[in-house]
């Protein structure tokens, strides 16, 4: 099934109440494996990159601290509390 299909079917209702949730339990799955992917990646003293939420910029950094939901990045602006799953090695 397409991306598209899958967005329609939601939309209109083409899904029970457990499939629902079926597909709400593997999207959180899927990105808690994402996070542990991309922390399993990072060391403190990386280069890394994200997109601020708040001017929809690409900062760039260096991590300082790896904790178990964020990441913490030092910037020319400050310090930034990341989701790992934003980040990308520069």
């Amino acid at each position: 099934m397409k991306l598209q299909e899958i967005k329609h079917a939601i939309k209109f209702g083409a899904f029970t109440n457990d499939e629902l949730n079926t597909l709400s339990d593997a999207i959180r799955f899927a990105r808690t494996e994402l996070v542990h992917e991309v922390k399993r990646g990072l060391s403190i003293g990386d280069n890394v990159t994200f997109t601020s939420s708040r001017t929809g910029k690409d900062v760039t950094g260096v991590v300082e601290k790896i904790a178990v939901k964020y990441v913490t990045v030092r910037t020319i602006e400050g310090g930034w509390r990341v989701p790992a799953n934003m980040l990308s090695p520069v």
